[in-house]
C-alpha cells in the first residue's frame, strides 16, 4: 500500500514538541501478528475467570471490546473484575521473532522534542516490545492503563488522565494510533492526529472498529508505514 496523506489543519508538524504513540500495531506492523498471542490469553482468561466455554468467552471478549472500548473494560464494569491478574496473564507473549526496527528508530532519533507512549496495555508490555524492536531508548515515558485509572481509550477521561500525568500540551502535540475513533478525543484537543493503518478489516465487528470513522476530520494524515511517514516530515 502507498502512503496516503491527509491535510493537515496546521500545515506542517512544526508546531509539535510532542509525539505520542500508541503501542500494539502502531510502532510495530499488523504482520508481527502479536494480539493474536493476547487474543487467546483474553480467551482462556475470561473462561477460567467466568467459568464458561471458550466459544462463549471469546462472545463476550469481543462483544465488551466493542461496547466499552476494551475488553478489560467490560469485564470490569459487568463482572467486577479485578485488572491487575487479567492484564498480567495476558500479556505473557512471546516477542521473539520481533525484528529491530531499524528504519523507525532511525526516524524516531530525527524527531525533535518529547516522544511517549499512550498505550491501553501496560509498561510491561510497553517495555517488552520497544525493547525487542530496539526503540525504547527513544521514549520519555510510557503512560499505560493503570496510569488512567483503567479508563481506556477511546473515552474522554483517559486522555484527560493521561494530559494530567504527562503534563503535554495538546495544542504542541501530535499523536499515532491504530483505532481510528482513538483519534477522535485527540483532535478535539487540539492534537495533530495520524491514523497508522492496521491492514485490511476482518468480517467481524470487532475486527472493523480500528477503520470505523477514518474518513472523519478528526484523522488528518493516514499511513501505511510509521517509519516512511516519519522520514517525510
Amino acid at each position: 500500500m502507498t502512503d496516503l496523506p491527509r491535510p493537515l489543519q496546521s500545515p506542517d508538524f512544526s508546531h509539535v514538541d510532542t509525539w505520542v504513540f500508541d503501542l500494539d500495531t502502531t510502532l510495530y506492523p499488523p504482520h508481527c501478528d502479536l494480539f493474536s498471542q493476547v487474543d487467546i490469553r483474553m480467551r482462556d482468561f475470561i473462561s477460567q475467570a467466568l467459568d464458561v466455554a471458550p466459544d462463549e468467552a471469546r462472545r463476550l471478549q469481543k462483544l465488551y471490546y466493542a461496547e466499552h472500548g476494551t475488553t478489560l473494560n467490560g469485564l470490569m464494569r459487568v463482572h467486577g473484575l479485578q485488572p491487575h491478574d487479567f492484564l498480567d496473564y495476558v500479556h505473557q507473549i512471546d516477542v521473539s521473532h520481533l525484528e529491530p526496527a531499524r528504519d523507525l528508530s532511525v526516524q524516531l532519533e530525527r524527531l525533535p522534542g518529547r516522544k511517549v507512549i499512550f498505550t491501553n496495555g501496560t509498561v510491561a508490555h510497553a517495555d517488552n516490545v520497544t525493547q525487542k524492536l530496539g526503540i525504547e531508548h527513544h521514549f520519555d515515558g510510557v503512560f499505560d492503563i493503570v496510569t488512567v485509572a483503567f479508563q481506556p481509550k477511546p473515552q474522554r477521561t483517559a486522555y484527560e488522565r493521561f494530559v494530567a500525568a504527562s503534563g503535554i500540551d495538546p495544542a504542541r502535540s501530535a499523536m499515532f494510533e491504530d483505532i481510528a475513533r482513538n483519534l477522535l478525543v485527540p483532535h478535539d484537543m487540539g492534537m495533530a492526529t495520524v491514523w497508522v493503518r492496521p491492514g485490511d478489516p476482518g468480517p467481524e465487528r470487532h475486527q472493523q472498529l480500528s477503520h470505523e470513522g477514518a474518513e472523519g476530520e478528526h484523522v488528518h494524515h493516514v499511513t501505511d508505514d510509521l517509519a516512511l511517514f516519519l522520514s517525510g516530515l
